[in-house]
């Protein structure tokens, strides 16, 4: 009898999923915790995203015997990478696969903090008629956007359309101008109205915005983070909201989530907190993944390299 790979998902994936999938696999599903840590050491393929439950966070633990597991998500912190390095297993995310969508948010983040939406929803909802209370133009403005990849691509694509001025930074500065690498945006925050994070949470960037870099930065810079709540000192940026400093923030993401209600973030000047929505503020994404785990699924049986596999050592 052919050997015939066990796939382990979530039951609300079954639907659109066990449909697609060849007959040379076996689909099994878990509709709880209890049911996921039962299935999981019997699957080859493993996708565990499911939040609710708290299989996310459980599931690929539990894998032992897994040689691939599968993750819609981008920021990989919740993940022992360690461990599935150890046990030679194949990690595949979703990079790259919604970065017009994450990136639509954080052009939301950034008109917010220039129009200070925030406020005239406040004003709305006590019946209040005020004066704009923002007026800040995102023409000639300038943004720097660190981490420039898929998604801060996306990003610098949206804002140029605005006629604000871009700046990425990226591991690799390569030729052209307007990208600088991870050495030189330091030097440089004092330039920027806008600073916007897109980079992933690795033990290179986690605190990569502390004391420092938050006074070095232009007095009343608007602060827009998208990427993981580890990449900022948050007790830092509290001051520095509190000083005027930093005239604004929109953070997407915080350390930790859910953010308890007494957290001190809550009640800082000039913030809002958005809770990380930014990937969730679609209606296509489970369809563009299953569309891509099933292409890979095509590589895995055949016996050919995944696409959009994480390197374990890096960490994306």
């Amino acid at each position: 009898m052919a050997h015939k790979p066990v796939i382990v998902f979530p039951e609300r994936f079954r639907a659109q999923l066990e449909a697609a999938l060849p007959d040379s696999v076996e689909a099994r599903c878990f509709s709880s915790l209890e049911e996921c840590l039962a299935l999981a050491p019997q699957a080859e393929i493993g996708w565990f995203d499911d939040w609710a439950s708290g299989a996310f966070f459980k599931g690929p633990p539990a894998a032992v015997n897994a040689k691939w597991i599968n993750t819609l998500g981008v920021g990989l912190d919740v993940f022992n990478l360690d461990q599935m390095r150890d046990r030679g297993q194949v990690l595949t995310s979703g990079n790259g696969l919604m970065p017009d969508i994450v990136a639509d948010y954080a052009v939301l983040g950034a008109l917010t903090l220039a129009k200070r939406l925030d406020q005239v929803v406040r004003a709305h909802d006590r019946r209040e008629w005020p004066g704009p209370p923002g007026t800040f133009e995102m023409l000639g403005a300038r943004a720097l956007v660190i981490g420039y990849g898929q998604i801060g691509g996306e990003i610098g694509t949206r804002l140029r359309a605005f006629g604000t001025q871009v700046t990425g930074v990226r591991r690799t500065a390569g030729g052209d101008p307007d990208i600088i690498g991870p050495d030189a945006w330091r030097a440089r925050l004092g330039e920027f109205d806008f600073v916007i994070l897109a980079a992933p949470n690795t033990s290179e960037t986690r605190a990569m915005i502390g004391a420092d870099e938050l006074a070095a930065m232009k007095k009343g810079v608007r602060l827009i983070n998208i990427a993981r709540g580890d990449l900022i000192d948050q007790d830092a940026l509290i001051a520095a909201l509190e000083s005027g400093q930093v005239g604004s923030a929109f953070l997407d993401v915080t350390t930790p989530e859910p953010l308890p209600p007494e957290h001190p973030l809550w009640r800082a000047p000039n913030i809002l907190i958005t809770m990380h929505l930014s990937g969730q503020s679609q209606t296509t994404s489970f369809q563009r993944g299953i569309g891509r785990f099933l292409r890979n699924l095509e590589h895995y049986l055949a016996g050919e390299p995944l696409e959009h596999v994480v390197d374990l050592s890096r960490g994306y």
